[in-house]
C-alpha cells in the first residue's frame, strides 16, 4: 500500500436508509484523558486526529456524552463546526461517570432528556443524526428509557435511534416503541457473543457497530499469518476481517493519534483471501494456551497447516 488508503475503500452503508457513510468509521472515546476522563494530554493532537480521519474519508464519527464526560463531543464541534455536509455524528446517552474508568447506567427518562439536550449544545447541532441508548439500566424499565428517546425523536432533536449493549429481546422490545437503525455491541475476533445479533442486523438491514473491534488478537494465529503475508499489522487484519464478515458491519476503531488513525483506516484496502477469513473466524489453535515468542514464520505456517489438516480429516 504505497499511497495512503482512505475509508472509501471499505465501500458504503446506509444508516437509517437516508444517511450514506463510508464503512470505516471512527470511535472518539480515546481523544479524552486517561481513564476516558478529562481533557486529553494534548488538545491539539486530539483535534489533529479528528481532522486527519475526515481527511482520509471517514464520515461517520461515534462518540458519547460520557466520554470525558463531555470532552469528546466538545472537541468534535471544535474540530469541525460548521460540519461537512456528509459527516454523520453519532452520540450516546445513558451512562454517567463518577470517576476515571467508572461507568454507571442511568436510563431515567429525565436523565436521557438532559443528556440528549447537553449533547445537542456541545455538538452545536439542531438534530443528532444517530442517538444511541448507551446501556440498559437494570433499575429502569427499558420501555421507559426508550420511550423518552422516542419523545426526543418526535420533537425533532434526534433523527435516528440506535441501541448499544443489548440482547435480541431488548432490541425487539425497543422496536415496538421506536424504529431502531443500529446496534452497537462488543465484538471482535475473540468475543463472538453478538454473532446472532449480526445475523439479525443483516436480515433487517440494521447497522452493526462493533466496539472493542481490535482487542484480543494475540491468540488468533491466523491473524498473525495473514499480517505476515500481507505486510500489515494485526490490527489492520482484524479490521479487514470485520469488514468481510458482514455487509452491515461498520467498524469504529478509535485512537488519540493521527498516525494510528491513518493506519486503522488503511485496513479498508486490505484484502484477505476467503481461506484467511475462514481461518480467522474459526480462531486460534485448539489447546494452545501459550504461544511461543518470538515465533518464526516457519513455525506459524506449520501450525496453520496442522490446524487445517486436522479440520480436513475431521
Amino acid at each position: 500500500m504505497s499511497a495512503q488508503p482512505t475509508a472509501a475503500a471499505a465501500g458504503t452503508i446506509d444508516v437509517g436508509g437516508d444517511l450514506t457513510v463510508n464503512r470505516m468509521g471512527f470511535g472518539a472515546m480515546r481523544i479524552t484523558g486517561s481513564g476516558i476522563w478529562g481533557d486529553p494530554p494534548s488538545r491539539d493532537q486530539a483535534i489533529a486526529t479528528l481532522r486527519r480521519v475526515v481527511e482520509l474519508g471517514v464520515n461517520f464519527i461515534d462518540t458519547a456524552d460520557s466520554y470525558g464526560p463531555d470532552v469528546s463531543e466538545t472537541l468534535i464541534a471544535e474540530a469541525f463546526y460548521p460540519y461537512p455536509d456528509d459527516l454523520v455524528i453519532a452520540t450516546k446517552g445513558g451512562l454517567v461517570r463518577p470517576g476515571p474508568n467508572r461507568w454507571e447506567a442511568d436510563g431515567r427518562p429525565e436523565h436521557l432528556r438532559e443528556a440528549c439536550e447537553g449533547s445537542l449544545r456541545r455538538l452545536r447541532l439542531e438534530q443528532i443524526p444517530l442517538y444511541q441508548f448507551h446501556r440498559p439500566d437494570p433499575a429502569v424499565p427499558l420501555a421507559e428509557s426508550i420511550g423518552a428517546i422516542a419523545e426526543l425523536k418526535n420533537e425533532g432533536k434526534i433523527r435516528h435511534v440506535g441501541l448499544s449493549n443489548v440482547s435480541e429481546s431488548q432490541l425487539r422490545e425497543a422496536q415496538r416503541i421506536v424504529p431502531i437503525v443500529s446496534v452497537q455491541n462488543r465484538y471482535n475476533v475473540s468475543d463472538r457473543r453478538s454473532e446472532s445479533m449480526i445475523d439479525l442486523c443483516e436480515q433487517e438491514r440494521l447497522v452493526f457497530l462493533p466496539w472493542a473491534p481490535i482487542q484480543e488478537t494475540d491468540r488468533n494465529v491466523p491473524v498473525r499469518v495473514a499480517a505476515e503475508r500481507l505486510g500489515v499489522t494485526q490490527h489492520q487484519v482484524v479490521l479487514a476481517w470485520l469488514l468481510a464478515t458482514s455487509p452491515q458491519m461498520l467498524p469504529i476503531p478509535g485512537t488519540g493519534s493521527p498516525d494510528h488513525a491513518a493506519e486503522n483506516i488503511a485496513a479498508a484496502s486490505v484484502e484477505l483471501t476467503p481461506g484467511e477469513i475462514d481461518a480467522i473466524s474459526k480462531g486460534g489453535l485448539p489447546d494452545q494456551p501459550e504461544l511461543p515468542e518470538p515465533m518464526s514464520s516457519g513455525w506459524l505456517h506449520r501450525q496453520i497447516a496442522v490446524m487445517f489438516g486436522k479440520r480436513r480429516m475431521g
